[in-house]
């Protein structure tokens, strides 16, 4: 794509973040390119029908790529006007790449690179930066927040994640102006909440997030209210490092387990998660109170273990009591037996009922109260071993009791 944009005489790089992560030796997870095009240049150089303008009031236009290879963002080398609304610019002029650089986020964010010679072009310092470890706002950092103010959480992300560390006139600014990421949307936090919980760094960015004031913005019901004045926050950031599969409803199950049932579900509603999120972190919070602390499960009854070990969210919850478990909050025992559980074939796990509503229908019990109770009676006969048969099975609902073995 850069070939083609110069073929057509304009200056073009890659930009952002994919050249940072090429310059660590890291597969960048996309690629965006930056041109001294202008918008309607760039849907005429590739077609009307491969490239959306969605964008295009900020000079950004989407350009599709054959069936499965996804989409690269083409923007126009650009400085924007006044931010009035913490997001966006109410107006671009396109610029030079010197210029553009400038009015990016941070300076290993600033870079350019021409992918045919390697060259790199740095009018910000990024590559110092990006060699002495270090994450630094672009110019002025109070005027790079200010602009958007989603870039206060990135600037964690990025500094937890590449293990980094935040320079100072940078990191004051995040603290002073921690209160205006309130004003972000709920679905822009929740996003960079997941991008933050789920990859390297997960537990210091969380202890990052409390040390800032950031927490106690986005997650006041739960975020300590000063640096080392509450455990629990740090607790669970141990834990939420130590998890293999990480996401953001066993994030927000970990940092709620210590305080009441509820808040997971205020939490969740405020931050606008799907239903499918919510209701995980909600299921996940009772489950670690239900399994993860609980030193005599091998001893229960298969009836009561095993509604948590057949639900589809069973392998995060293993995972989270394992972890909790690993930093000295749950029981070892009680994880390792939930984890060899949840491994255990699906038939075994959760084999089909032994008679229906119809069966039960046949045999002269009629739909109602009556017939739920006589099901939910012989499942957990049936889980427990008590009884193995359909005929066993048309004798418990019949006599309300378990058959003689």
């Amino acid at each position: 794509m850069v070939a083609r944009l110069r073929g057509e005489g304009h200056e073009s790089y890659w930009a952002g973040g994919c050249v940072r992560d090429e310059l660590l030796a890291r597969t960048p997870a996309d690629y965006d390119v930056a041109t001294a095009a202008t918008p309607d240049t760039v849907r005429n150089v590739f077609g009307r029908r491969r490239t959306l303008a969605v964008g295009a009031a900020f000079g950004v236009i989407t350009v599709l790529g054959p069936p499965g290879a996804g989409q690269v963002e083409v923007a126009t080398f650009r400085t924007d006007a006044d931010y009035t609304d913490g997001r966006r610019p109410t107006s671009v002029t396109f610029c030079s790449a010197r210029e553009d650089a400038k009015r990016r986020d941070f300076t290993i964010n600033g870079l350019f690179l021409d992918p045919s010679s390697g060259e790199v072009h740095d009018f910000v310092g990024g590559r110092e930066d990006l060699t002495a470890g270090i994450v630094r706002a672009i110019g002025v950092p109070a005027m790079r927040f200010a602009e958007d103010h989603l870039r206060m959480l990135r600037a964690i992300r990025f500094t937890a994640f590449f293990g980094f560390v935040m320079e100072a006139e940078t990191r004051a600014a995040v603290e002073r102006m921690a209160h205006l990421v309130t004003t972000v949307s709920p679905e822009r936090i929740a996003a960079e909440l997941r991008a933050i919980v789920s990859r390297q760094g997960r537990r210091e960015a969380l202890e990052l997030l409390a040390a800032t004031g950031l927490a106690r913005e986005i997650l006041p019901e739960v975020a300590p209210p000063g640096v080392g004045t509450d455990t629990r926050w740090a607790e669970a950031a141990w834990v939420v490092g130590a998890l293999d599969e990480p996401s953001l409803p066993q994030a927000l199950a970990t940092v709620c387990a210590a305080h009441e049932p509820r808040v997971v579900t205020v939490i969740a509603s405020r931050l606008r998660l799907s239903n499918h999120e919510a209701k995980a972190a909600a299921w996940l919070r009772e489950g670690i109170a239900a399994i993860g602390d609980e030193p005599q499960l091998a001893a229960w009854n298969w009836s009561r273990l095993q509604p948590w070990v057949a639900d589809p969210r069973a392998g995060l919850l293993a995972d989270l009591v394992r972890a909790r478990a690993a930093c000295g909050m749950g029981d070892a025992t009680a994880a390792a037996h939930f984890s060899a559980q949840v491994a255990r074939p699906r038939a075994e796990i959760d084999p089909p009922p032994l008679v229906t509503g119809n069966d039960l229908r046949e045999a002269g019990i009629p739909p109602g109260p009556a017939m739920g109770a006589a099901l939910a009676r012989i499942r957990t006969l049936q889980l427990d071993g008590a009884i193995t048969t359909r005929d066993e099975a048309i004798v418990v609902a019949n006599t309300n009791k378990s058959p003689s073995r």
